[in-house]
């Protein structure tokens, strides 16, 4: 058939069930088990088809059914008490200020809604699911890729196919977004010699609106309506026309919906062009770009969660040049000033780097964890030019995720039944998660049970991947009798990056192969997908497969296809460890761990990300230690016997030392101690508590400060930094610093000469480093003026023994701007000194 349209019928639900199409079309549903078992019963044998989709089980409703469930008294007082129970949430979200645009490139919410790859995903829906429940003022802004991301295949060598599946908006939790007469709203795009048409769907996520942007409009060329067909479709033309379309295309989505955001939070440098069209928009209003640059800037927050250089986005001179053609115009610079916006010296030349874009265009950044937040002021460090590496303006917020999309119900009941009536609504108060009442006999009914289940479900999965690849009978016969229910599982699942080092174990074959064959049964279940491009991580997946099947091992590690937010939660649900095994600095956040420690499994990683943070020796264990290794290498061997010798002499061990009753009270006792420590700590809704605390709120102030007054303030600090910037390379600092008995203070004395510079705008700083590292930085005193000059007076006197080392800066920095280090105007000064000086 020639197909020039579709037809989507909802059908009409009787009376007693009208309830279920309303909350179908708000993904409250995801993360709330008891709705999902209501659609679930319209269809059980399809269900899982449907991949657990309510707006697809009632499109693919038999009406029979229908009447038959609305005849059923309980039934339809689930229904009425659901319905009641999702009215009430929303109706008691508060609103809290400030209005927030929340930019990320994808969204995972829920395995029906294929729109995201990994991590970054994942934790922008817990980001959104958190805002609701915190009652924020949030949008989301992202795209809707008609082809999602890949479903996975895997061969029985471990080759990688992928797999892509047209996804039909009418049969997802999505409206159109429409102006009042109905049409499509459309918003347009300029690329090279064409616009681009793009067009909207709204998903309500509980009480939080995302809006996913697409291209697949009849008015775009073919090519166009392709360009939001997939999730990072490879090739540099295509990334930056996708990133255009989020970062300019999503601002003027936002005008045409006629919201106002107060702060806009880029996850990520995908969204960074977001900066260049709110300037535009300034600059064609009447204001100066500097000016521009003050408003848009002031009231912006970057999270980055890469912690390597080479996976920061970053496209030719070149494409931007010809992509953005004439942007310097509309910006009123210079195009050598439009480009320095973003321009990052590669040693294979400059690039435009988005993360260097939207460092530029936000007063406000920060990594995804502790350790992220150093190796990310370290690696940016160049931006601000005269401060050391700790005091660049990049913090954290240590990631977290949504307690209820990744708890299991029967955990879920047991904490209901144990800890305070107000544990739900604070999850992030660890007062609230009173372990030590946490029955031990319950607790190791439920982990059995949660580990038994997820055994059914490799099982299940196992028997289609072989059925699926044309395996004899009796090798189908095998997968249904694969791993066994009462045996230590360790989990292994993420993105096949080879950074993630998934054959670490494999080191040293002839240990791990004693290990596993031990008198101590323990068992494997891996999972992860790997770009489509990435090759060398495709590589990772058949060694794996291939060690296994070399080794024997295939009844004790089983590896399985299509890792997506479905087996993930039957994973970290019903394993008993989790194993992650990074190669330190590399892993930024990671949030597997999280949610499986929530469910009472234990956490067994290197110490990196977020678990260099949660680790306490008894909550978990650690693979290796925070060392530096001279190669990869030594760094691989070290890391692979810590991990054999924990796993064979203390993880396995406590797993099977039963008392008299039969129940590992050691393992148990660290599994309280891991749910108390991580449940609250590592919730996204402490996240975005501190989200909206240390960012939202201040960021929101300090925009209106700037905006208010007819904008005086901003024109202020823009003509100083105009004024600044021209006088500063004639700016001059030097300092006299006389011999200083042992024991006694340093004496400083400090000359300026900052022509053309505003003095009160200007700070000389004792900038004084400890050999262990340990900086501190001490402002010296106006004094006058000397030698025709400013002077700068101080005494210092360390706070403890050691050896230092110090040096002076003169930093020029606005009493507008919250820190000195916005702006790095900073000039180093030369010593008159004959020798070291002893304090």
């Amino acid at each position: 058939m020639n197909v020039i349209g579709r037809i989507t019928a909802m059908p009409t639900l009787p009376e007693p069930l009208r309830g279920l199409r309303e909350v179908a079309y708000n993904l409250w549903w995801s993360w709330n088990p008891e709705a999902q078992h209501l659609f679930e019963q319209i269809n059980p044998s399809q269900w899982k088809r449907f991949r657990s989709n309510p707006v697809r089980a009632l499109l693919e409703a038999d009406p029979t059914r229908l009447m038959v469930l609305a005849e059923n008294a309980g039934y339809v007082g689930a229904v009425e008490a659901t319905v009641a129970n999702f009215r009430h949430y929303l109706q008691t979200r508060p609103k809290k200020t400030p209005r927030i645009a929340y930019f990320s490139m994808e969204y995972g919410f829920h395995e029906s809604l294929p729109i995201y790859s990994g991590g970054l995903g994942i934790l922008a829906g817990d980001h959104i699911k958190s805002a609701s429940d915190l009652g924020l003022s949030l949008t989301g802004i992202g795209m809707f890729y008609h082809e999602g991301y890949f479903r996975q295949q895997l061969t029985p060598e471990g080759q990688q196919r992928e797999v892509y599946e047209d996804l039909l908006a009418e049969e997802l939790p999505l409206a159109t977004v429409t102006h009042k007469d109905g049409k499509p709203l459309k918003v347009g795009v300029e690329f090279p010699g064409r616009t681009v048409y793009v067009m909207a769907y709204k998903a309500e996520v509980g009480a939080i609106p995302v809006y996913l942007m697409s291209t697949n409009l009849p008015e775009n060329r073919p090519e166009d309506r392709a360009l939001t067909a997939r999730l990072y479709a490879p090739g540099q033309e295509i990334r930056i026309e996708q990133e255009l379309i989020l970062g300019v295309g999503g601002v003027r989505l936002v005008r045409a919906l006629g919201l106002e955001p107060e702060v806009w939070h880029m996850n990520e440098g995908h969204a960074a062009f977001l900066g260049l069209e709110r300037m535009r928009e300034m600059v064609a209003a009447g204001s100066s770009f500097s000016e521009a640059l003050e408003a848009t800037s002031a009231g912006a927050l970057f999270t980055t969660h890469t912690p390597v250089p080479a996976g920061h986005d970053s496209f030719p001179l070149d494409l931007v040049e010809r992509y953005l053609d004439g942007w310097w115009n509309k910006l009123g610079i210079s195009k050598e000033d439009f480009i320095a916006l973003g321009r990052e010296e590669k040693s294979y030349g400059s690039v435009f780097s988005m993360s260097n874009l939207a460092l530029h265009t936000s007063r406000a950044a920060g990594g995804v964890s502790a350790l992220h937040g150093e190796v990310s002021r370290e690696m940016f460090k160049e931006r601000w030019k005269g401060f050391e590496a700790e005091e660049v303006p990049i913090g954290h917020i240590t990631n977290g995720v949504h307690t209820f999309t990744f708890l299991h119900p029967e955990m879920h009941s047991l904490y209901e039944r144990t800890f305070p009536k107000t544990w739900a609504e604070q999850l992030h108060d660890q007062s609230q998660w009173a372990v030590d009442k946490l029955e031990e006999d319950e607790l190791w009914h439920i982990r059995n049970k949660l580990r038994t289940k997820l055994v059914e479900e490799v099982r299940v999965r196992l028997f289609e991947q072989r059925r699926r690849n044309g395996d004899l009978p009796a090798s189908l016969r095998a997968a249904e009798k694969v791993l066994d229910p009462s045996v230590l599982t360790i989990g292994f699942a993420r993105r096949f990056a080879t950074y993630k080092r998934a054959i670490l174990m494999f080191t040293d074959p002839e240990r791990l192969v004693s290990i596993l064959n031990g008198p101590l049964p323990v068992q494997f279940v891996f999972a992860g997908k790997a770009h489509p491009k990435d090759e060398p991580g495709k590589e990772f997946i058949k060694k794996l497969a291939e060690r296994i099947k070399t080794l024997g091992l295939e009844d004790k590690m089983i590896l399985l296809e299509n890792y997506d937010m479905s087996l993930a939660r039957s994973l970290v649900q019903g394993v008993d460890v989790w194993l992650n095994t990074p190669r330190r600095p590399m892993e930024a956040s990671g949030t597997s761990g999280m949610k499986a420690a929530l469910n009472g499994a234990l956490n067994f990683s290197i110490l990196d990300g977020w678990w260099a943070e949660a680790f306490n020796t008894t909550n978990g264990w650690a693979i290796g230690d925070e060392r530096t290794y001279a190669t990869e290498e030594a760094q691989d061997h070290a890391d692979a016997q810590s991990f054999y010798d924990t796993l064979q002499y203390e993880i396995i061990p406590l797993f099977y030392a039963r008392g008299a009753v039969g129940t590992p009270s050691g393992w148990l006792a660290m599994v309280r101690d891991s749910i108390r420590t991580c449940g609250p700590a590592y919730s996204a809704q402490r996240m975005v508590d501190d989200y909206h605390r240390k960012f939202y709120t201040p960021l929101a102030q300090r925009s209106a400060h700037l905006m208010e007054k007819n904008a005086a303030a901003l024109k202020e600090v823009a003509r100083w930094k105009t004024q600044v910037q021209g006088a500063w390379n004639n700016v001059k600092v030097w300092v006299e610093a006389p011999h200083a008995a042992a024991n006694q203070p340093l004496q400083l004395r400090a000359f300026v000469q900052a022509y053309g510079i505003p003095t009160e705008t200007l700070r000389v700083e004792l900038v004084v480093r400890r050999s262990s590292g340990d900086l501190e930085v001490v402002l010296l005193k106006a004094a006058g003026q000397e030698r025709e000059a400013l002077l700068y007076t101080g005494t210092y006197l360390p706070a403890r023994p050691g050896s230092y080392e110090y040096g002076v800066r003169v930093v020029a920095a606005h009493p507008e701007l919250s820190s000195p280090r916005e702006v790095a105007f900073v000039k180093w000064a030369g010593t008159v000194v004959e020798e070291p000086v002893k304090v």
